[in-house]
């Protein structure tokens, strides 16, 4: 079987993908904290490895085993994001600097399950609210049309949070209380 070349192309650049999906899924993971999950994606990752890269070198002469592992290393990168998007694991924290003080405007946000903590700040014209939100990732994109429909204007920051501790909203999310329902459905 593996001496049809176009069968060995297609196996190597299908265990590169897979190998390299696993490393970014691992690597994600790893930074998230995740260091159990991560370290058994490992082992998995290697043996693919060591199994795609040993096809590769015990046939060197045939040129189109290593394009299909270099192919099948740069799919696997963009399929690798692609998992990490739909995943979309941890949290965001949205700074945003509303055009006008609106004081519905974290009450509105809050019902719809988001963490709001906010303050009166003033910019070159005037008053504006100052709002901190933190949300699951799997949530940023609702986060941002949600805000745009209320202040088109608005400015926005986002980063990713390394650490969350205490607060009414944290402990809300991890009892499972927050963007479950009909009004909070995606």
């Amino acid at each position: 079987m593996l001496e049809n070349s176009v069968t060995m192309v297609l196996i190597i650049l299908i265990i590169n993908i897979v190998y390299v999906s696993f490393f970014t899924i691992r690597m994600i993971l790893t930074l998230k904290g995740q260091r159990y999950l991560a370290a058994f994606l490992s082992s998995i990752e290697v043996i693919i490895y060591v199994i795609g890269l040993g096809l590769v070198l015990d046939n060197l002469d045939q040129i189109q085993n290593l394009i299909a592992y270099a192919a099948g290393y740069a799919i696997g990168v963009i399929v690798g994001m692609k998992i990490e998007e739909k995943l979309a694991l941890g949290y965001i924290t949205a700074n945003v600097i509303t055009k006008e003080y609106d004081k519905d405007l974290p009450k509105t946000l809050r019902e719809q399950g988001y963490g709001v903590t906010n303050w009166l700040a003033n910019g070159l014209e005037g008053d504006r609210m100052a709002l901190q939100i933190l949300t699951p990732r799997k949530y940023e994109l609702r986060l941002y049309q949600t805000i745009k429909e209320i202040d088109p204007k608005a400015f926005i920051i986002v980063y990713e949070p390394k650490t969350i501790h205490g607060g009414f909203w944290v402990k809300s999310v991890r009892r499972g209380k927050l963007f479950h329902g009909p009004k909070n459905e995606i």
